[in-house]
């Protein structure tokens, strides 16, 4: 038996130091840095406002013009085209109105160069339906924003899940000695005649379970590093060292409001305005549009001559006056849709609101938590040393030693977890109250 413990706490130690040597020491900002850079959330997100900027563009056109350039070889034997060819070609004789040449023409040929010009003038709806692009571009931008500020409250949290971890591996160390010390002097009591068999065997039953809690804890900080990796955006699978994690200290007035200028509020409201923009474009398309266009053409009967030459300008003024409805429930389909919006922005700020009043209560409970913890650990220590002097002298059983050993750890852990709970409490009160500046 004594075999298989030494062998289990040896394991045990060989593990710890195992962690220990492949560690990287991360810290808080660092880890913020690495995710801004190459979280692919953030990265997403960044894209998608690239899309939305790249289709804002796209309306350039309502002001630009078009221009196009065309060649265009033909050969035909057709009386009406053979004629107009040659009228193109300002090559018309007057042998060319002979009955017998214009009602069985010769192969003709016309090679023409063309280059088309259209100018935008007066388009009042694709104007608006531009704004309402626009408009689009900030609600991603806004959006991005609040995307980097969950990224921070993930990263936060997953930091101090990191620092718990090694915290709780550090608590189960110490326990892991602590037992084997009481293993000791329990083992050499029981040689001497002072205690019998079954206390060494509680003794060894408390140190497997102690041991198998450490084997916890290390497996924790292994799958706690993956996930940050993974948020970083880093390949691999290193095991991260974080950095002491301090209490937070920072008020929060029990009347505190959500700000109206928060980034996912904004960028609900710009959506709103985008589908404001929209109404005003469905009603605008009933107004005329005008539009100038313009030709320039070379004909010539031979490849790449530029024989005859010839152009047309002009404008035009065009009404749909009816399409079959389609305006009409366009118009009535994004009045829905703006409606719908306010309506999620309007319970959203209630939720957060909600949300808010929640964790302010949470925070007061745990600042009251860590208060109690502290005292309890100081007075659990107390107690244990003072059973280790008296288990010495016979006045406590093994039982009773070992009870308070538990819960020493026990009581080190809710400490650690209630400083975590406090500092993430405060981290999810900055992301609820997070503005735009």
């Amino acid at each position: 038996m004594n075999k298989v413990r030494w062998a289990l706490f040896g394991a045990v130690i060989l593990v710890s130091a195992s962690i220990k040597a492949q560690e990287v020491p991360l810290t808080l900002q660092e880890a913020l840095d690495a995710s801004f850079r190459n979280n692919k959330e953030i990265i997403l997100s960044g894209i998608d406002e690239e899309i939305a900027r790249a289709k804002y563009r796209q309306t350039d056109a309502v002001f630009l013009p078009q221009v196009r350039l065309s060649y265009t070889g033909v050969s035909t034997n057709n009386p009406l085209n053979a004629f107009g060819f040659k009228l193109q070609q300002q090559s018309i004789t007057s042998n060319d109105f002979n009955p017998e040449v214009l009602n069985y023409p010769s192969s003709k040929q016309n090679f023409m160069t063309k280059a088309e010009w259209q100018q935008p003038l007066i388009n009042a709806d694709q104007v608006y339906a531009r704004q309402a692009a626009q408009k689009q571009v900030e609600v991603y931008g806004f959006k991005t924003k609040r995307a980097k500020e969950y990224l921070t409250l993930e990263i936060t949290n997953t930091y101090a899940q990191l620092y718990l971890a090694w915290q709780a591996m550090h608590v189960w160390e110490e326990a892991t000695h602590a037992a084997a010390t009481i293993y000791t002097d329990t083992n050499n009591r029981f040689e001497k005649g002072y205690l019998q068999k079954p206390d060494v065997l509680q003794v060894q039953v408390e140190q497997a379970m102690v041991a198998t809690k450490l084997a916890e804890a290390r497996s924790t900080i292994r799958n706690i590093s993956d996930q940050l990796s993974l948020l970083m955006g880093a390949p691999g699978s290193a095991i991260y060292k974080a950095d002491a994690l301090i209490q937070v200290h920072t008020v929060f007035d029990s009347t505190l409001l959500i700000p109206e200028n928060r980034s996912d509020f904004q960028a609900m409201r710009a959506a709103i305005a985008a589908h404001e923009k929209m109404i005003r474009s469905g009603k605008t398309s009933y107004i005329p549009r005008l539009n100038a266009f313009g030709e320039y053409l070379i004909n010539d009967r031979q490849p790449f001559g530029f024989g005859s030459d010839s152009y047309l300008v002009g404008a035009q003024l065009s009404w749909t006056l009816f399409n079959g409805m389609s305006t009409r429930y366009k118009i009535a389909e994004q009045h829905a849709e703006r409606n719908k919006a306010t309506e999620q922005l309007s319970y959203q700020q209630e939720q957060a609101q909600l949300a808010l009043r929640k964790a302010l209560r949470q925070l007061d409970d745990t600042r009251y938590t860590l208060q109690q913890q502290e005292t309890a650990v100081q007075q659990t220590a107390e107690s244990l040393r003072i059973l280790q002097n008296r288990y010495q002298q016979g006045l406590v059983t093994t039982g009773e030693l070992l009870q308070a050993l538990t819960l020493l750890s026990q009581q080190k852990l809710n400490q650690v977890l209630a400083v975590f709970q406090y500092n993430t409490t405060v981290a999810y009160l900055q992301f609820l109250t997070s503005s735009e500046k």
